[in-house]
């Protein structure tokens, strides 16, 4: 499997290499060549197996060359063991249609870790093969951080050096990454916004030297590893609940547009995705750009979904070559554009591409309050505030009633207690397997959202390549 940039000058690069990468030399984001295509049998093959071998099976066409499938078998079984439910991500019904999908039994309680634990892995395998070091640098607007720092923690070949917003993550979010202490983990609080951060990690990408120096890679849903682990649960939960016989339809929280894109490549492969609807929060640029073509960035937004504040979403672009018809000329150009006056309409080919499957609903405060009443009032369910906005958007989605519709619960709700006992009245414990977070001792520097006062920072800390 060959992967291409979205802005179609850096080279075809195979899966080790994309991985190790992160993001392309030419500022863009990588993706398969052509998309594996699953038929109605393999998907219906599905049935009764694990999520490990779930994972093989849809993963083993997008590493072909780089790994074996009991490579990556291996690879999968450590991963998921540390995984609280046996299922890994378990599905859950409210009422006659509606479901949860839980994305939140790693070791960090949030969605990330489905995709973040086996990159760890994978950095390691391909690291040991090679000999080299590699400096990770992320942004987070609160869990990626946590579960990419837990999955690398004490790796002697990597540095990671993680950027979060100062106080616009929860305290629970924040200790996650700032009271692990190992060696090679360094967390950065930046005066600024996460849109802020990330355009920090991406001007270190292009920096060519500095890249070069101290082997930058990401693990931010740039990485393509991230989100190709991430369509695994797509299948896992569309084939319980009746595919390939019936379509299924999920609604995903979203900021950075990594989660909702796995989808789309679940559909693309050939699992029968009714809809996939993107559920923002006032944080809307998604929406915008979704209903009448207009990505424009805003002024980002504070709110109790500190994940979705959000005006710029990274993974947005894979949407926009592939559904636009893959002109990486083209998008390199409307990109340049976007990056200069931060705005942009979509094509006609584009908004065409993205609503053959996709729709969208902006849902504001009182609709997410709404929600997590209605999920713990009819089910018994206590939810976190932004798989609240996914099944807000979920509910008042027009969806035939003989589709189950899947909202993606993409975090525990103790990691968000306040805005859950607001709504619920309910204060959720911190689950067990977390131990005494707040009785840990913190260690982060903060810095200003400067590119000289963060790089000058890493290059004191990070190995250079050998």
């Amino acid at each position: 499997m060959q992967y291409v940039s979205t802005r179609g000058s850096a080279p075809a690069l195979g899966f080790e290499d994309v991985t190790l990468a992160g993001l392309a030399s030419d500022g863009g984001l990588y993706l398969p060549e052509q998309w594996p295509s699953f038929s109605a049998d393999q998907i219906r093959a599905l049935s009764g197996l694990s999520y490990v071998e779930t994972a093989v099976r849809v993963m083993t066409p997008f590493v072909a060359g780089s790994l074996s499938e009991d490579e990556l078998r291996e690879l999968c079984t450590a991963a998921y063991g540390r995984f609280s439910h046996q299922a890994v991500t378990p599905l859950v019904q409210l009422d006659h249609q509606q479901w949860l999908l839980e994305l939140f039994h790693g070791p960090t309680l949030a969605f990330k870790d489905v995709a973040l634990q086996l990159l760890g892995q994978l950095f390691e395998r391909f690291l040991s093969r090679r000999d080299d070091h590699l400096t990770i640098v992320g942004a987070t607007s609160g869990d990626t951080g946590s579960a990419a720092i837990d999955a690398v923690a004490g790796r002697s070949k990597i540095d990671i050096f993680m950027l979060h917003p100062e106080g616009r993550v929860s305290d629970v979010q924040r200790r996650q990454m700032t009271t692990v202490l190992a060696p090679n983990v360094y967390n950065i609080a930046i005066d600024g916004s996460f849109d802020d951060a990330q355009a920090l990690v991406k001007a270190m990408f292009n920096d060519a030297d500095f890249a070069r120096r101290f082997n930058l890679s990401a693990v931010n849903s740039i990485n393509w590893a991230r989100l190709m682990a991430q369509v695994v649960y797509y299948f896992y939960a569309a084939v319980r609940l009746g595919a390939p016989e019936r379509p299924v339809a999920f609604s995903v929280p979203t900021g950075n547009f990594g989660d909702v894109f796995a989808g789309y490549v679940a559909a693309q492969m050939g699992l029968p995705v009714a809809q996939l609807i993107v559920a923002t929060n006032v944080n809307d640029i998604l929406h915008r750009a979704l209903s009448d073509g207009d990505y424009s960035q805003g002024q980002v937004v504070a709110t109790a979904t500190p994940s979705m504040d959000i005006q710029v979403s990274s993974n947005f672009e894979r949407l926009l070559f592939d559904a636009g018809g893959r002109d990486g000329v083209a998008l390199a150009a409307q990109m340049k554009g976007f990056e200069g006056s931060k705005a942009m309409r979509l094509t006609n080919a584009q908004r065409d591409g993205a609503a053959k499957i996709l729709s969208s609903a902006r849902i504001d405060a009182d609709g997410m309050t709404m929600a997590m009443r209605w999920a713990f009032d009819a089910a018994g369910q206590v939810i976190d505030p932004h798989s609240a906005i996914g099944l807000a958007a979920a509910r008042e989605a027009k969806v035939d009633p003989s589709v189950p519709v899947v909202t993606l619960a993409t975090a525990h709700p103790a990691k968000f207690p306040t805005a859950v006992e607001r709504a619920t009245g309910v204060r959720p414990g911190v689950p067990g397997r977390v131990g005494d977070l707040f009785a840990r001792e913190e260690a982060y520097a903060k810095l200003p959202a400067t590119f000289e006062a963060i790089t000058a920072y890493i290059a004191e800390r990070a190995t250079p390549r050998p």
